[in-house]
């Protein structure tokens, strides 16, 4: 049952709506003014408010002033006897949702508060599902490492603003997952998000993807086209692989930063387009810059809000985190051997390897525990070419008895040479100790 509040400081008014409502099973409160009104609203939970607009102490322009004031979302239906275009586009521009002109019939009231009541529905309907998108892209991103933690409160803080931000990291830790996020936590949320691979299209091409082009502009141009950024206007444009961006496109793109402007491929007129850029690179731009492949200019423009993701090597609570959660949800285990490898593995090909990896592993997996059989050779084998032929290696048997001769000389150097409490220190008997001694002869 929807509740609704009656604001009128006519009382016949309030009576009638009040009766009107209550036989279409509404829930009804009244308030003869704004004042009362305002107080009601901060303490209890209403669907929709009915307004009239002239009331003394507080009328109804105030009053939803109050509301906007005070960070209070509510459905307001203005009403008004003095009813003109003018009164109802300046209650719109107010706050209000709707506006009902008096004297009105009943169904035109139920009319507006049948509405109203579908407004409220779609906007809790899109609540849910902005929290639905948000935990798809969680899905996607492990965050139990200090550095993910970090990265999201980042986020939180950056989402709201329209600075450009710039994801480094090696390919496949989540630079384009982090992007979505950062959109659908923005107030861009209900506006596009468009991704473009820099890499992916040609250079001659990615001008008139980005920027759009005018007929006849070129050769194949038969029509018009409007560009990604066009198409992102309100929203968020990612451009991935930004390293690849050829250095003419490259001063477009920074004009567009610093004014906002696009200039459609033969077109003289620019077009104002309102788009956050966030762009990706797994390679060095300062090195790129040094070798004059990238613009430091556009570097400083696109690098305002800069945001690294470390490779999924460095983060073993993440590759854990992802683990137990696949395992959970297939009801599976892993030996504490295959578990070990996939804690220790380089994963080169960071979250988008591990989470290939077992998409994989599941489609041919007939049992209900994970074993090292089932961890492919070139994750378990040691990589030898890190080890290089003249390095120094001894036997393990070797490096045990000069490790253990060095913890008796720390012994007794921290006990001043007493015997007995160094083979307290070392948790061994004092006979043990003196044999150590002879074997190693230490003095």
């Amino acid at each position: 049952m929807a509740r609704v509040l009656i604001v009128d400081d006519e009382l016949n008014i309030r009576q009638m709506l009040k009766t009107i409502l209550e036989k279409h099973n509404y829930s009804v409160d009244l308030a003869e003014n704004g004042n009362i009104a305002f107080e009601k609203v901060k303490n209890n939970i209403y669907d929709i408010v009915l307004c009239d607009i002239k009331m003394p102490v507080i009328d109804g322009f105030e009053f939803l002033n109050l509301l906007k004031e005070n960070d209070i979302n509510l459905t307001v239906i203005m009403m008004t006897a003095y009813g003109s275009i003018d009164t109802a586009v300046s209650a719109i521009r107010a706050g209000a949702y709707d506006y009902i002109s008096k004297p009105f019939k009943a169904d035109e009231v139920i009319i507006a508060i049948k509405k109203a009541e579908e407004r409220e529905r779609l906007i809790k309907e899109n609540i849910i599902l902005k929290k639905q998108s948000d935990q798809k892209i969680l899905e996607n991103i492990v965050c139990e490492s200090k550095e993910m933690k970090d990265i999201l409160n980042t986020i939180e803080k950056i989402a709201p603003y329209r600075q450009p931000v710039l994801i480094t990291g090696e390919s496949g830790v989540g630079k384009e997952i982090v992007a979505r996020l950062i959109h659908e936590k923005s107030p861009r949320a209900k506006h596009p998000f468009v991704a473009i691979n820099c890499a992916a299209i040609p250079e001659n091409l990615l001008e008139s993807e980005l920027f759009g082009h005018t007929k006849g502009a070129f050769t194949d141009a038969v029509r018009p086209k409007r560009g990604l950024l066009e198409h992102a206007d309100g929203g968020t444009c990612f451009l991935d692989e930004i390293s690849e961006m050829q250095e003419a496109l490259q001063g477009k793109l920074l004009r567009f930063l610093e004014d906002g402007e696009i200039r459609r491929i033969g077109d003289v007129n620019p077009i104002k387009v309102d788009v956050r850029i966030i762009s990706a690179t797994n390679k060095n731009l300062q090195q790129l810059i040094e070798e004059g492949k990238f613009r430091l200019d556009l570097f400083y423009r696109l690098n305002v809000i800069p945001i690294n993701i470390p490779p999924l090597r460095d983060r073993k609570e993440d590759i854990l985190a992802y683990v137990n959660r696949e395992l959970k949800n297939r009801n599976i285990t892993i030996t504490d051997e295959a578990l070990n490898v996939l804690l220790n593995y380089s994963w080169p090909g960071n979250f988008r390897e591990l989470k290939n990896f077992f998409e994989r592993l599941f489609i041919f997996l007939d049992k209900k525990v994970i074993d090292i059989n089932d961890i492919p050779e070139y994750m378990i084998n040691i990589d030898t070419t890190e080890i290089r032929p003249d390095a120094k290696f001894v036997s393990l048997k070797r490096a045990i008895e000069e490790l253990e001769k060095d913890y008796i000389k720390r012994a007794l150097i921290l006990t001043k040479g007493n015997k007995l409490k160094a083979a307290k220190l070392l948790e061994i008997s004092p006979r043990g100790l003196h044999y150590k001694l002879k074997e190693y002869n230490i003095e």
